[in-house]
């Protein structure tokens, strides 16, 4: 039986976080693949990215398995078509200066970027690209075996979950201020973390009881109280949605002083900050994380689709919270399974939802794409501040967002029914 009155909690870091910074100069690196496929002619449906990126003091390691267009390699002294690498540092120092990182240990004029990116392996090559049995001619295999989870819910106009939406929406409308460079906001780094508990009373948020942010600042002489009085009033506008409880317990800062931030204070790596990335906790994860990565594999096409079913499937009314996961076999085409999970509050069976969403949606990783239109260069947004609870973009991002399924859906429901 679900509880009703409960406490639950989920963090969010900024796009300054050293793991963050990977993934968005990960998602750079797709992003610029598509866009020269796009601009040269190369069809995009051929695009294979798998980019990993380590930082630490001043210095950026960019490796992984890449398929590229013919503007991004060139000739080396044997006469051998090899990877460029000064397309790759230039984006890296771009995205690095973007979230504003000018600092002795991190800066994007000075920090040293290696790249070593190589092709991707044939034999994993051989299983995306070769047309599967189970697939009908168009249909590729999935990119690697997994399972991906989607979820919705009520509690947000934006069918997030309230703590991880809240966390996230503290720690964009610092970032924004920060930039901005208006007055004493202005004196924070890009560094942060966000934590918010929420109290669910009969099952629905209630209200605020717990606030942690951790701040990055470039003034020494500021302590905790300085910068609570700096940020409290654009914390209190992100939850401006939800009470604060009179007696929520505020920790800011609570460890002191927070000037040396980024890489050079700890080491980044991309992919992980999974739970940050998707629904803070509230329903699982599949494991896989989703920067750096194109859209064959299901990592991230399937953990986007799984999220856009959840989501129309709340918004036709059919729950109140809808968990869906998904499974894949590499080189395989069609998920193994589809599980549905509506949490007791399903207006209909768990089963006739699994039966509409196979109807309503091909779920190969082709027929993802296509749905969802992914062979664009939409991504680095995606980097920060969450995958999901986002507005699809007049660009196809954020695809996954739309609400438009929901006719769709409903029909298929009233078909089982009837029959």
């Amino acid at each position: 039986m679900a509880r009703h009155h409960y406490y639950f909690t989920s963090e969010s870091v900024s796009e300054g976080h050293p793991d963050k910074v990977c993934d968005r100069i990960s998602d750079e690196v797709v992003d610029l693949v598509y866009k020269e496929a796009r601009k040269t002619g190369v069809d995009p449906w051929s695009v294979r990215v798998a980019c990993e990126v380590l930082a630490t003091t001043n210095r950026v390691l960019i490796a992984g398995e890449v398929r590229l267009p013919e503007t991004l390699m060139k000739t080396n002294k044997q006469g051998e078509k090899v990877i460029n690498p000064t397309r790759f540092r230039s984006l890296a120092r771009r995205a690095i200066r973007d979230i504003g990182y000018e600092q002795d240990g991190f800066h994007w004029k000075t920090a040293k970027i290696d790249v070593l990116l190589h092709s991707q392996s044939a034999d994993i090559a051989q299983g995306v690209d070769s047309k599967n049995k189970q697939a009908n001619a168009e249909d590729e295999g999935a990119g690697d075996q997994g399972i991906m989870f989607g979820y919705a819910c009520r509690e947000t106009p934006e069918y997030m979950p309230a703590p991880i939406y809240y966390s996230h929406k503290i720690l964009e409308l610092l970032a924004s201020a920060r930039k901005k460079g208006e007055g004493e906001i202005a004196k924070l780094g890009p560094d942060a973390k966000s934590q918010v508990t929420v109290h669910y009373v009969d099952g629905k948020p209630s209200e605020v009881t717990q606030i942690v942010l951790s701040t990055q600042h470039v003034d020494e002489s500021w302590n905790p109280e300085k910068v609570r009085q700096v940020v409290e009033p654009y914390i209190r506008e992100a939850l401006s949605d939800i009470p604060i409880a009179e007696g929520c317990t505020w920790y800011v800062n609570p460890t002191g002083k927070f000037v040396i931030g980024g890489p050079d204070g700890d080491a980044g790596l991309t992919g992980r900050k999974i739970i940050v990335d998707t629904y803070g906790g509230s329903a699982p994860h599949g494991g896989g994380a989703f920067s750096g990565k194109d859209t064959t594999k299901v990592d991230r096409s399937a953990a986007y689709a799984a999220r856009y079913l959840a989501k129309n499937v709340v918004a036709a009314d059919l729950a109140e919270r809808c968990t869906i996961q998904l499974s894949y076999a590499i080189g395989v085409a069609q998920p193994l399974s589809i599980y549905v999970d509506l949490h007791g509050t399903g207006k209909v069976s768990e089963e006739e939802v699994e039966h509409a969403i196979r109807a309503t949606m091909d779920l190969s990783p082709s027929g993802i794409r296509r749905h969802l239109d992914l062979n664009r260069p939409i991504y680095a947004k995606t980097a920060a501040y969450g995958h999901f609870g986002r507005k699809a973009g007049r660009d196809g991002s954020f695809a996954w967002e739309k609400i438009d399924l929901v006719k769709a859906l409903k029909q298929e429901v009233k078909k089982k029914e009837a029959a």
